[in-house]
């Protein structure tokens, strides 16, 4: 598998692990911490998810 260097320079390599993310009736996105179940944090900026982190089905 393929990685980015420089390794160690702070960023993430793939998805956040322990969260997901569920769009709501009105179009916000809404993330959720998967240990707890407790909802986290909501976009209302634009209608786009947000980044690195999966989605619910």
């Amino acid at each position: 598998m393929a990685t980015n260097p420089p390794k160690g320079d702070g960023h993430r390599n793939g998805s956040v692990s322990s969260r997901t993310q569920v769009k709501t009736p009105y179009g916000l996105w809404i993330k959720r911490d998967t240990d707890t179940g407790r909802f986290m944090d909501v976009k209302t900026t634009d209608n786009k998810p947000f980044k690195g982190v999966r989605k619910e089905k």
